[in-house]
């Protein structure tokens, strides 16, 4: 297949998705997938627990993100085994790391952070494909390269899942400078539902709010888009460094526009995670060689998709993340059952 062809699909792809989202997920009832009965009450009603689109769409952001790694590698001819190794130890890394680092800098227990999984995996992966190198012989960079670009993509995709929580949201056009309220007065977002982070935590539901998530969606995803033409033609380390320069310093500037806490002080924990992690990022480029260009062959790597092990992996990871993720600890339900008698 075409590089640029491929390219093109997946961008026409994602911005279809996305231009549906933006409009969507904002709403009430994008929220919260389904509730499952947990405790009976003494009223004879249930408390149920929330499963949320924000699960839904982290789940679906990792299988998206490791996805283009397999497809990526395999394109050069990775073995299957080798990826899934590699993908695996990222992530136990990764998962959990999310929890840990939210309640470290944010002080909740009941949290994720994907600004922290990321920063620990940036740090990890060079060690992870350096120990790959010298076990089986895979070069260091396109492995990085792909990692990293699967990375740009997953938290693009990722956002989503805080359009439809009300999370991670901006500032509100009424506290911003006159022309940022004229450059965003068309392209805003106004969040609903009282059970939205936006809401319960700064009652700024119903207003004007600078679309910071969209942004980043868009311009993740354009970053992931050019990863992906560089890595295919073989430029492994400009798609390393464009992909997490990119992604690094925009999360820098795009807290400077975030209404949501983070952490106190100006400049959050998660911006020095940035700066340090774009300096770490140099430092890897320079200590590791770029090996020659392979010839990368597109259909190939779409080929490691429908290996029966792989399609287990993929849903398994989804069913792990949504687990993780998607079982709302800081929204409730109480629900009654009755009997239809007009249908008996």
């Amino acid at each position: 297949m075409n590089y640029e062809l491929f390219v093109l699909c997946l961008a026409m792809i994602l911005a279809a998705v996305f231009r549906w989202a933006f409009k969507a997920l904002p709403r009430e009832n994008w929220q919260i997938i389904a509730a499952m009965p947990k405790q009976k009450l003494e009223t004879g009603e249930w408390r149920g627990e929330n499963l949320t689109f924000y699960g839904a769409f982290t789940a679906s952001a990792y299988i998206f993100a490791v996805a283009m790694i397999f497809i990526l590698l395999g394109a050069i001819s990775v073995p299957i085994t080798a990826i899934a190794a590699i993908v695996s130890l990222v992530l136990i890394i990764c998962i959990p790391a999310s929890t840990i680092i939210a309640k470290v800098v944010e002080k909740k227990a009941h949290t994720f952070t994907v600004g922290g999984a990321s920063f620990a995996g940036i740090v990890i992966a060079p060690w992870i494909a350096a120990i790959a190198d010298l076990t089986m012989s895979i070069p260091v960079m396109p492995v990085l390269a792909a990692i990293s670009i699967g990375y740009a993509f997953g938290e693009g995709f990722g956002r989503l899942a805080c359009i439809s929580f009300g999370c991670c949201y901006g500032k509100p056009l009424s506290d911003c400078p006159v022309f940022m309220q004229k450059l965003f007065e068309k392209r805003h977002f106004v969040f609903r539902g009282k059970t939205k982070k936006i809401a319960y935590s700064h009652g700024l539901d119903g207003q004007k709010i600078i679309p910071v998530q969209a942004i980043t969606i868009i311009l993740y995803s354009i970053s992931g888009l050019s990863g992906v033409y560089l890595f295919l033609k073989g430029f492994y380390k400009a798609a390393y460094i464009e992909t997490l320069a990119i992604t690094q310093i925009w999360r820098l500037i795009s807290e400077f526009l975030r209404a949501d806490y983070r952490g106190h002080g100006k400049i959050s924990a998660y911006q020095i995670m940035s700066i340090l992690a774009v300096l770490y990022a140099i430092a890897v480029v320079f200590a590791f060689p770029n090996p020659s260009a392979y010839q990368a062959d597109i259909l190939n790597g779409l080929g490691y998709l429908w290996n029966p092990m792989m399609i287990i992996l993929l849903q398994g990871l989804w069913l792990a993340v949504f687990l993780h993720t998607g079982r709302s600890k800081v929204t409730g339900s109480v629900m009654m059952f009755h009997v239809i008698q007009e249908r008996i």
